[in-house]
């Protein structure tokens, strides 16, 4: 039977509200786009440090641009309680050693979920190190992304590293839509793309690459 984690999540939420908590979250973020309705929604309950960890993204403008766009939305998104920024090390290389033989497979696949969790796996890490109530990642907002598989490695990671994944799939309630248009509020550049070069390839072959 397929999990509904926006029922898990609410779940949480609802017991970190009965008792009175105000838990640490490190919540990995792939952008700003995306992690806007996240930050607007999991605000509320927790107090949030974003963790900008994204090897995928393998151009150094592109990475440091939408660095600099995360920093940014922080600084002017309303939030109930505080927000903080956490980079993690660029490290196109890493990326590059999970895709060993998989180049050529299509968007959404095993090398994506390689990716899932070669940037889960430096949030747990990040998170246990720092003493983080959660963690979790905006992930699973993008309608390109498999909240069963990121919620599958989350879960995995959880147990090794001995620290609570936040179970989520953001695309739920409207997450998606919310996240466009806080995008056009904030006036937040948005890509097409993932980061990595074979998914700006494949945005250029279908003709989605922005310029």
């Amino acid at each position: 039977m397929k999990e509904n984690y926006q029922i898990i999540l609410n779940k949480t939420l609802e017991n970190i509200i009965r008792d009175g908590l105000k838990p640490q979250l490190l919540l990995h973020a792939c952008c700003a786009p995306c992690s806007s309705y996240v930050l607007e929604y999991l605000s509320e309950y927790f107090e949030i440090t974003v963790f900008f960890y994204n090897p995928n993204i393998t151009e150094r403008e592109e990475y440091d641009k939408r660095a600099e766009e995360i920093k940014r939305l922080i600084s002017e998104l309303p939030h109930k309680n505080q927000i903080h920024l956490l980079y993690g090390k660029y490290d196109p290389e890493s990326f590059f050693e999970i895709s060993k033989g998989l180049e050529n497979l299509p968007e959404g696949g095993e090398r994506c979920f390689g990716c899932y969790r070669l940037r889960l796996n430096e949030a747990a890490i990040a998170a246990k190190a720092g003493g983080f109530d959660y963690f979790t990642t905006t992930l699973s907002i993008s309608p390109h992304k498999n909240a069963g598989k990121l919620n599958e490695i989350g879960k995995e990671l959880s147990e090794k590293y001995d620290i609570p994944y936040l179970f989520s799939d953001f695309k739920k309630k409207n997450g998606y839509k919310r996240s466009c248009e806080l995008s056009a509020v904030y006036g937040l550049y948005r890509q097409s793309y993932c980061g990595c070069i074979f998914s700006k390839a494949a945005a250029a072959a279908d003709g989605r690459l922005l310029t």
